[in-house]
């Protein structure tokens, strides 16, 4: 794990190890084939950034308690599920550099596994009376699967605007970071207008987290130690391409996206793309869009209470936008 997380992680950092304890046992089965598998996810989790959103908020404005280590354990249940469910619907055999669960288990099992995470998440919540916890993200999981649907509805015709475009990161992306961070203050504050303007730190940071994602896509292999043109590949219309596009000449444009529906296999083809975007200005146009959403996000911040969580609150919105990988 990187110097720059671990330092982020600091004033939280005895609750999040206590966490992954609490969030093992959360998922324990008595059936040992499920227990063989929710141990080889827990022993693959990345970053943790989910949980470290949720404790950093929570400390913020209140007293990190049971509800807090619940909180972060219901949102890794359910987004867990959402992943091991993707992975069936996407056919991928890898994920973080790992094999998935339905790649070594096959998707019978896979989609098994997502549904028993997901009951094991609403049971955590409905045996603690945490409705309020559930509400937040549950409305998250729907938003993503909202934002998911529609991403594959106008990849169909490759017509995406900036608009929709951010609808479509709002709901995919910002909507989870901004329920990590909602879920962390509702365990420990019952003010409404906080857990509001927590929501609205975790969508602008997810928006510019997204956004950082897009412009890997685009970036040197050596940099960022993985492919690019993947979203080329999967006709993903993303922030860079989009607004290449919408500043082109019509047969630009109808070359381009000729590319981008029957030869987006080819890696000579891919890389016309890549220089095309590059050339267009839309590299440049995404990291000033980036920014814009970093800089709202910590106007936020500023008014929420200032104490080290805050601090690492603002150095982990940083980190997202300037992470390598």
């Amino acid at each position: 794990m990187s110097k720059a997380i671990n330092e982020i992680k600091q004033p939280v950092a005895e609750h999040m190890l206590a966490f992954e304890e609490k969030f093992h046992a959360a998922m324990k089965s008595s059936v040992p084939l499920l227990d063989k598998i929710t141990n080889y996810i827990v022993k693959r989790k990345g970053k943790q950034i989910r949980p470290l959103f949720v404790f950093l908020s929570a400390q913020n404005t209140g007293a990190i308690n049971e509800s807090t280590y619940r909180a972060a354990a219901l949102i890794e249940l359910l987004h867990t599920a959402t992943l091991v469910h993707d992975d069936v619907v996407d056919d991928s055999n890898e994920r973080r550099g790992f094999f998935s669960i339905n790649a070594l288990f096959k998707n019978k099992i896979a989609v098994l596994i997502g549904d028993f995470l997901l009951s094991k998440g609403l049971l955590l919540s409905l045996d603690n009376n945490d409705f309020h916890l559930l509400k937040i993200v549950s409305n998250a999981v729907r938003e993503m699967s909202e934002g998911e649907l529609l991403q594959i509805e106008k990849a169909r015709r490759l017509d995406i605007s900036e608009e929709i475009y951010f609808e479509i990161i709002t709901k995919k992306t910002a909507t989870l970071i901004a329920a990590c961070c909602a879920v962390g203050t509702a365990s420990v504050n019952n003010n409404e207008a906080t857990i509001s303007l927590f929501k609205e730190f975790g969508t602008l940071t997810g928006i510019a987290f997204q956004i950082k994602d897009d412009l890997f896509d685009f970036g040197n292999n050596d940099d960022i130690g993985k492919p690019t043109g993947i979203d080329i590949k999967e006709k993903k219309m993303t922030l860079p391409l989009i607004y290449a596009l919408n500043n082109s000449t019509w047969i630009e444009k109808r070359k381009i996206i000729n590319i981008i529906k029957n030869h987006n296999e080819e890696s000579a083809e891919v890389k016309k793309v890549i220089n095309f975007v590059i050339e267009k200005g839309g590299i440049a146009y995404a990291d000033k869009v980036m920014h814009s959403y970093k800089n709202k996000a910590i106007e936020v911040l500023s008014k929420l209470p200032e104490n080290d969580a805050r601090l690492s609150l603002e150095r982990l919105l940083i980190y997202a936008i300037e992470r390598k990988n």
